[in-house]
């Protein structure tokens, strides 16, 4: 028996289902991202990243930077950290037990900078453990979290603090930008930053929400941290678990635009699926956690409303992929039949709605990355590689997260941050 013979009725509500979801999330995302930027980016005198206002006083900042062997990339994160111009700041560098000359590298610079201090630890413990262990050693009322290949813009620091002025915000995210583009891979993670990333952070901070804060660059309240538990050592996403627990805790979370962190991402189809794998099971097992809790919280719910159906739309469209390639097969039917493939009038339909969304957020952040138009064109396969890797790794995530025993420390594995020249 077929699957459509099986389903019956419900055959055509998941076909619907599968088509309507992203193109009604899509508008979702642009009207929400558009009503953030009026509210709190159209304004002349923070239209500018290199101008931020002045301030009367400047609360001291430490910028904590957990690092596994990053020997590649370590040196220039430091050396990009001492340029910045905030007047107030110490860096605490964690060497989480690496294998490579990251912790001599890392001793060589606290020789030549004084703002900077390392921590050694004997083994590897994992990104949570080494944030928690450099904020215990910080006097500092606002925390930032960065990882090691991060560069900050020189004004990234003014950005993120202005916004703990208001006693309720506990974290503030910033803008990461993608700079390994030598690849299609890589261009097309430059739109995917500013299209979905970008626009879906606008679209939630729109309603006061956050499904997660961006571990590459984050600042933090001393206070709402010790509120909320710090950083869990299980959690293979640290930083979706923290937004979590500071949102369950009362806090507000905030997206800064403005607060651009340059970041480097996998380059190759096998680096990308463990960074999705990761990404997908460490949301996954936050939401399962903490399900009870957020169903207590109204106010949450429509972000977990989002992540749920966005679940569901990933099983059923594995679903219909597996039925329509067997069904090709076995069976030998017309390729029109087959809209989950993206052939026929819906891929068209999906095509052309998510062109129009990569316009609206590559327009968005033209200000904050020069040339930023021009991976328009790269766009177009985003769908094609991105959306198959995504649902795939949320199919595979959800078991592995549900299996996964609890209390098990989430230590680090050695980072993809792209091809080197080298390799390109």
């Amino acid at each position: 028996m077929t699957l459509p013979a099986l389903l019956g009725d419900y055959w055509g509500m998941l076909l619907s289902f599968v088509l309507l979801y992203p193109i009604t999330m899509s508008f979702i995302w642009m009207i929400g991202s558009v009503v953030f930027y009026f509210r709190h980016e159209r304004h002349p005198h923070r239209s500018s990243v290199s101008e931020p206002p002045e301030r009367s006083a400047y609360p001291r900042v430490a910028i904590l930077v957990p690092c596994f062997n990053e020997e590649a990339n370590v040196r220039e994160a430091i050396e990009g950290l001492m340029r910045l111009h905030y007047p107030d700041f110490e860096v605490i560098a964690i060497d989480d037990g690496s294998a490579d000359r990251t912790g001599a590298i890392l001793d060589e610079l606290a020789a030549l900078h004084p703002r900077l201090r390392v921590i050694h630890h004997a083994a590897n413990q994992g990104k949570a453990i080494g944030l928690n262990t450099a904020a215990l050693l910080t006097r500092a009322d606002i925390l930032v979290g960065i990882d090691a290949d991060a560069v900050l813009d020189p004004y990234c620091l003014h950005w993120l603090v202005r916004h703990f002025d208001i006693p309720e915000v506990g974290a503030v995210t910033g803008n990461p930008r993608v700079r390994t583009r030598s690849t299609m891979l890589g261009r097309i993670q430059v739109g995917e930053f500013s299209s979905i990333i970008g626009l879906i952070k606008r679209a939630q901070r729109s309603i006061n929400l956050l499904f997660t804060v961006s571990g590459v660059i984050s600042a933090f309240r001393r206070t709402a941290l010790y509120e909320a538990g710090f950083w869990t050592p299980d959690k293979l996403t640290e930083d979706v678990d923290i937004t979590w627990k500071l949102q369950l805790a009362g806090w507000d979370v905030r997206f800064e635009p403005r607060a651009l962190c340059w970041i480097l991402m996998p380059e190759t189809l096998g680096g990308l699926w463990r960074q999705r794998l990761r990404w997908a099971t460490g949301g996954a097992q936050v939401i399962l956690d903490y399900w009870y809790e957020i169903w207590r919280k109204p106010r949450l719910w429509p972000v977990m409303a989002e992540y749920c159906l966005s679940i569901a739309w990933a099983f059923c469209l594995g679903l219909l992929i597996f039925y329509r390639i067997a069904d090709l097969v076995i069976y030998d039917v017309d390729l029109q039949s087959a809209p989950v493939l993206m052939l026929g009038w819906a891929g068209m339909l999906l095509g052309a709605t998510f062109l129009v969304q990569s316009l609206v957020s590559l327009w968005l952040d033209r200000h904050y990355d020069h040339g930023l138009m021009r991976i328009w064109f790269w766009m177009i396969w985003y769908p094609l590689v991105y959306w198959a890797i995504g649902a795939t790794t949320v199919v595979v995530a959800l078991p592995n997260a549900l299996l996964r025993k609890s209390g098990t420390r989430a230590t680090w594995t050695s980072p993809d941050r792209g091809l080197t020249p080298r390799e390109r």
